[in-house]
């Protein structure tokens, strides 16, 4: 039985994936900010576990990870799912809005994952899953500060996969499309307290207008995504990104198509700008 430890799960994606490793028969401690507003197929489930847990409070981090292995015994699986978005034109997003953002989509992120891992590498396995997001290998106008709080969490998943994999530890990075969740309601969602209107009719205010016309019209289904998520976390090999949504895949072959198409003109100079005593890398 797999031991499940999933933040910002009160709603949206991570409750679903409770739900489906709860269905799956394993053991779920389901964190969230507002346990109390968890509903009762999950609260009563056996074995669930809610947490209180802002992963922003390191007290509240390290209370949860021991409430779950007085519980279960261990931490099999983390996923990092608790995370908020930010929109708006970089020059409209303010200093402290950006580290808010960043407090929780990164620093949480990192903070729950440093206080897990004791407990992966004394068991010589354990797998990491970090909810990061379609913006997180394209960056779009008027997602700037998102986008680049997602590609972080690419960055650290790819590093802690080849740091960890000694201890039998292994790490992904989910890249979900747009989910028919309530990540755009104004509680997971925030947008520029001062608009700038000389940005009025360009490509970042038209995010900002797509996002309140398109709240829950999404593309993606969050109980199919969930069910395809837990399916590849329980099999044996986590790949190191999973794009999940067809909308995920089709921006990431035209991100990888366009780079290839940008870089071939330029690949014989930019391989000249190396030392002429420099040794040939090897493999």
């Amino acid at each position: 039985m797999t031991v499940w430890m999933i933040t910002g799960a009160g709603r949206g994606l991570g409750l679903e994936l409770a739900r489906a490793a709860l269905a799956g028969g394993d053991q779920v401690a389901v964190a969230a900010r507002r346990p109390e507003s968890l509903p009762g197929d999950v609260t009563e489930h056996p074995a669930a576990l809610p947490l209180t847990l802002d992963v922003t409070d390191q007290t509240q981090i390290d209370r949860g990870v021991a409430a779950v292995t007085d519980r279960f015994g261990t931490v099999d699986v983390l996923v990092n799912n608790a995370g908020r978005g930010l929109l708006g034109a970089l020059e409209e997003v303010t200093d402290a809005e950006a580290r808010s953002l960043f407090d929780v989509n990164v620093f949480g992120l990192i903070n729950t994952t440093r206080a897990v891992l004791p407990l992966m590498r004394a068991a010589g396995s354990g797998k990491l899953v970090h909810v990061g997001s379609r913006s997180g290998f394209e960056g779009e106008p008027g997602v700037s500060m998102y986008s680049a709080s997602k590609f972080a969490v690419a960055g650290i998943s790819e590093a802690l996969a080849a740091e960890l994999a000694p201890f039998g530890v292994q790490s992904m990075v989910v890249e979900p499309g747009v989910l028919r969740t309530d990540f755009l309601d104004p509680s997971s969602l925030h947008l520029p307290r001062h608009r700038i209107a000389a940005y009025a009719g360009t490509p970042a205010h038209a995010t900002l207008d797509w996002a309140g016309q398109s709240n829950h019209t999404q593309l993606g289904d969050p109980v199919k995504a969930a069910a395809f998520i837990y399916r590849v976390v329980s099999g044996e090999r986590l790949p190191l990104h999973l794009p999940v949504g067809r909308d995920a895949l089709e921006r990431r072959e035209v991100v990888t198509e366009r780079l290839a198409r940008e870089s071939a003109p330029w690949r014989d100079a930019a391989a000249d700008t190396a030392c002429d005593d420099a040794l040939e890398p090897t493999t």
